[in-house]
């Protein structure tokens, strides 16, 4: 069963120390001019393609500039099959 949820900042660095990937799926120049420690960029429309640099086994946290995109991401990540996907929503919620 798939597990999709919003997830608060203090929750995600805990997640992130233990292991979970931390997802920017804003543009590369977004993620460019900064981004939150820890994060790899996957721009939400390159989402499928770069989906098998993640593994299904971990927790995801997905992060972008509203909450928007990261959203998105995360229903089609819980689609494709990862078991713990969490939306952080927008940057400025954990900065």
């Amino acid at each position: 069963m798939n597990h999709q949820q919003t997830i608060a900042c203090d929750e995600a660095r805990k997640l992130v120390a233990a292991g979970a990937h931390l997802v920017d799926v804003r543009s590369s120049q977004e993620f460019a001019q900064g981004a939150l420690p820890g994060a790899v960029n996957v721009p939400l429309q390159n989402l499928l393609a770069g989906i098998q640099q993640l593994e299904r086994d971990k927790p995801v946290i997905l992060y972008c500039a509203s909450g928007r995109r990261s959203q998105q991401a995360a229903q089609a990540l819980s689609i494709f099959g990862h078991s713990s996907v969490h939306n952080l929503g927008a940057l400025h919620n954990c900065i």
